[in-house]
Parts: C-alpha cells; structure tokens; sequence
C-alpha cells in the first residue's frame, strides 16, 4: 500500500516543543551553532539534535558551516533554512515605494525603491498602483531558493483598523483601487510610523526599550508610541496622529483640521524659507535637502531657517512628553532624523518640558520598511511554529 504524503501542515503540527524553540531562537538571534542552542535553551545533546533533525527534514533549517571550538572541536552552525520561506515588505510612502524581500531571519534578498511621480499627502491611486506593480515584479524575479512566500507585510500613510465599519474613514481601502493582494498570501498592514517604531525598538536607538516614542517629520508628520513594551495604537488606529493637535492655537485664533501638519510639513518650511531669504544671501534653497546642506556649511540664513524649524518641531515634542512622558524620543523622517537640528530640539524641550533624551533615528529611510518586515516575518514565524 502506498504510504500517504504528509503535508507540510502536518509536518508542522508533528513538531516537538524543543524543535520549536530551536527554530524562534534562530528567528530571532540568527545563525547559532549546537552547543549555542544547547545553552541557550537548556536541551540536552539528544534533544537539540533531534530537534534540529525534525526542521532539517522539513528544510525550515540548514547547516552553513563549521566554527573552531576553543577545544579544538568543530560545532556546526546553523541558520533558517529555505523551506522557511521568505516575506515582501513594502514602504508605500507619500515619496517612495520601498521594496525589501527578506529570509525570516532578516536576510536581505532583494530591495528597490521606485519615486513617486509627486508628493503624495493621501494614499491614492498613484501610491495604490505602484504598490501593485511592485508585487508583480518582486512575485516575478522570486528564485527556488527564497523558499514559499509566506506573509505579504505594507506600511501605509495613513490609520489603519481591523474592524471592517471603521475602515472607509481612514483611507486604508484606497490601497486596494488598483492593488490586488496575491491569493494565499497573508497580507499585513500597519500604519507606517508604527512601523518605523517598531524598527527603532528591534534594530535601531530605541532597542530593548520598554517605554520610547518616535516623531516623523517630513512631508507628514507622525508619532508611534511603544508604552510598557506595547504598541499603543488607540481605540480608532489614531493614537500618535499628532499632525491633528489644534494649531493654531492662541488668542483671536481658530484651530484648523491638520493645521500642524500643514505647517510643519517639508512644503509650508520651504515656502517659508523662500518667503524669508535675503536678497544678498544667493539663490533660495529649492527643496528641504540643499537648505540643510547649507546649514551644515554655516550659511547664515539658511541656518536661521533651520534653527527656527527645529525649535517649532521641539514645541510639537514637548506636547507629546507632556501627554505620554516617553522618557526618550526619537526624532526620524525626511527632516527629522538631520543632525543639524538636534540641539535646538533638545534645548526647546528642556525649556518647555520634563527630562527627556532626544536621539536621531539610526534607521534613516529604512525605518518604515524595516518593521512591516519584522510584523510580516513575526507572522511567518507564528505561523510555522506557533506563539
């Protein structure tokens, strides 16, 4: 009689515990040799090495060499293995569109960044279609070795909620105009300044932080907010939605719908840049990078501009430690994450606000495509091996 094929949902299900460790410890540290397994997990030699046989049957691990022991003796090292498959994680940004395809354990297998034809304020067409058409590509060029794709992860510009009635309010569901997602692929979105949080706190200055928050100012601005170890995304996907804190906000005023978003977006410093310049001090800056280029050389006006910037951006962080007392904030974004206007931040949050360490994020414009792939690889490795 012809013996049934198991699938791989049931090789899965057959795993033993210890094999399932032994495949989240490779998740998440990366490549490790046997006697490092076996410490970490505390398995005895039989254990590890039945265990690792159970994932090598199943191809989830691979042996990749040899390393000297201080004995003398070779362990063996070993990683992720291809049948553990690989994820696409995509930054659909108001400029860009970034492209990662990476291993579970963060490999890098492919990337591309396609620029948007204009700055894109609302996820639209324009963001929508691109998004499609770099699945498309990245599905076509995928080679044998990448394994099965197992989670398909998008950051979006805009709120994101599961409960189906809230959607239409947040625009999330524009993406989906000319996008449509691969059948059989679990699709994740977040909000793109959760995930460049996220980013911060697995790989960047916010790593092993409990209590931290992140403040993008480029085009938009936004903030992730990660209280005792936890994502904090409010009731309605809006919690960190700073570009709606009332502004302006004073005598005789009348606070505008995203008024602060307009005026301390990359477009309103130009245009006030512009509107500022001296005639004797040369040709006005066209865009925000060479007015920051010229800040780092020491021209006077454009540091003035850039001085005033910074201090406005330090007026919206103190806002922010006075509501959520983060402790450590990091600054990140098209604007944000430059050097030239960290001291000034610093200085205006000390003078409006409780202690708090200001850092520039380490990630630059990694950030947001770095942690939808951690989300879609989080959710590859649960789904192989359970929580």
């Amino acid at each position: 009689m012809k013996q049934k094929q198991l699938s791989e949902a049931d090789i899965r299900a057959a795993f033993t515990s210890s094999a399932r460790s032994v495949f989240r410890t490779l998740f998440q540290s990366g490549p490790a040799t046997r006697p490092q397994l076996g410490s970490t997990l505390g398995l005895s030699r039989p254990t590890l090495s039945s265990s690792i046989a159970e994932l090598f049957a199943a191809g989830y691990v691979e042996k990749i060499g040899e390393v000297q022991g201080p004995l003398g003796r070779k362990a063996a090292m070993y990683r992720l293995g291809p049948g553990a498959g690989h994820v696409v994680a995509i930054d659909a940004g108001s400029t860009h569109v970034r492209t990662r395809v990476a291993t579970l354990d963060r490999r890098l297998l492919h990337h591309r960044v396609y620029r948007l034809s204009s700055n894109q304020r609302h996820l639209g067409a324009e963001i929508s279609q691109a998004v499609a058409e770099e699945v498309e590509a990245t599905l076509a060029l995928t080679e044998p070795g990448w394994g099965k794709l197992r989670a398909l992860g998008i950051a979006l510009p805009s709120r994101v909620v599961a409960d189906n009635a809230a959607r239409a309010a947040t625009g999330q569901e524009n993406l989906f105009s000319h996008f449509t997602p691969p059948d059989g692929v679990p699709l994740l979105l977040e909000n793109n300044v959760n995930c460049a949080a996220l980013a911060e706190q697995s790989h960047g200055v916010a790593q092993g932080l409990e209590d931290f928050a992140y403040i993008q100012i480029g085009l938009k601005i936004g903030m992730g907010v990660v209280l005792g170890g936890r994502l904090i995304r409010g009731r309605s996907g809006a919690a960190g939605e700073i570009g709606h804190l009332p502004f302006p906000w004073g005598p005789g005023l009348r606070p505008q719908n995203a008024g602060l978003e307009d005026y301390v977006g990359a477009e309103a410093l130009m245009q006030r840049t512009r509107a500022a310049w001296p005639q004797d001090a040369g040709a006005a800056p066209a865009d925000a990078a060479t007015l920051f280029a010229l800040a780092g050389e020491g021209h006077a006006a454009a540091l003035a501009q850039v001085k005033r910037h910074a201090e406005d951006i330090g007026a919206i962080v103190s806002a922010c430690v006075g509501v959520i007392d983060p402790g450590i904030v990091v600054l990140g974004g098209g604007i944000g994450d430059n050097a030239i206007m960290l001291p000034y931040v610093r200085e205006t949050v000390d003078r409006l606000s409780y202690p708090t360490e200001i850092h520039a994020s380490s990630l630059g414009v990694d950030a947001t495509v770095l942690g939808i792939e951690k989300i879609a690889a989080d959710h590859a490795c649960e789904l192989l091996v359970g929580k």
